[in-house]
């Protein structure tokens, strides 16, 4: 069950970092208005505020991923409970405010992975 939770919070760390990418460097490229369904006048006028959105997805991934590298355990499993619990969060609240498929895409997988985690326990 560890290695499971241990992997999903790996996946979870890997969308956070390809959110950065879209975020940060592919905004305002074809990629990101197409996944974001952005106009071009639109992504270059919110382009600074999807940067620092990007930045808050990579401190995400660098939570999970020093989670999965600590010792001993129990200081890995809080810190990875912290970070899963962020992801939870801000994808609930993407998923109200923003779009609900933001629900499935940030959330569930780290509302599965904290059930995981949780249940390894």
């Amino acid at each position: 069950m560890a290695l499971l939770a241990n992997v999903l919070v790996a996946v979870v760390a890997l969308l956070h970092a390809w959110f950065l990418v879209l975020e940060m460097f592919l905004w305002t490229k074809p990629l990101g208005l197409k996944t974001f369904r952005n106009s071009l006048e639109h992504a270059q006028a919110s382009a600074t505020l999807a940067a620092n959105q990007g930045l808050y997805n990579g401190f995400l991934v660098a939570g999970l991923v020093w989670g999965l590298l600590i010792a001993p355990a129990e200081q890995a499993f809080a810190v990875k409970t912290f970070f899963l619990c962020c992801v939870v969060t801000a994808g609930l609240f993407g998923a109200f405010t923003v779009s609900k498929r933001i629900f499935f895409v940030q959330a569930l997988p780290a509302i599965l992975g904290l059930g995981l985690l949780l249940a390894g326990r």
